[in-house]
C-alpha cells in the first residue's frame, strides 16, 4: 500500500514539474511580456501589477499576524483609499496617452493589494457576523 501511495505522489510531482508555471496563471493575469518582470531571462508567471498585488497581500497578512488592529468603518475607508492609486494608474494607462512603467505598476499593485486584503477581511467579518445573527 505504501508503494502505491509513493508512486501516485511521484507521478503527481512529475506532472507538476512538467506543467509550465505560465500555464497555471493564464486565467488570473494577462502576462504580457512587456508588462512583466524577468529574472535570468525567465518571465514571472504574472505581470508587474499582479506581482505587486500578491506581494502586498502576503506582506499585510504577515504584518497583521504580529500587529492586530480593528476592522471598523475607518479601516474600510482606508482600504478603499489604498486601492485608488492602482485604479488611477491602470485607467490612465488604458485610456490616456501615458504608459506606466513596471516599477510603478508594482508599487501601485502593492498598495492596492494591501487595500484589497483589508477590504476583503472587513467584508468577510461582516458576512460572518450577519450569518451568526441569522442563525
Amino acid at each position: 500500500m505504501n508503494i502505491k501511495i509513493y508512486i501516485i505522489i511521484e507521478r503527481k510531482l512529475m506532472y507538476l514539474n512538467c506543467v509550465d508555471n505560465m500555464e497555471l496563471t493564464k486565467y488570473i493575469c494577462h502576462r504580457k511580456p512587456e508588462r512583466s518582470f524577468f529574472i535570468k531571462g525567465r518571465q514571472f508567471p504574472v505581470c508587474a501589477r499582479c506581482t505587486g498585488f500578491y506581494s502586498g497581500l502576503i506582506a499585510y497578512l504577515i504584518v497583521n499576524h504580529f500587529y492586530e488592529h480593528s476592522y471598523d468603518f475607518n479601516m474600510l475607508l482606508i482600504s478603499m483609499i489604498l486601492m485608488i492609486p492602482v485604479a488611477i494608474d491602470g485607467l490612465t494607462q488604458y485610456f490616456g496617452p501615458r504608459e506606466s512603467t513596471n516599477n510603478l505598476r508594482f508599487i501601485t499593485g502593492f498598495i492596492g493589494g494591501v487595500g484589497l486584503i483589508i477590504f476583503l477581511k472587513i467584508i468577510m467579518r461582516w458576512i460572518f457576523n450577519v450569518l451568526q445573527i441569522l442563525w
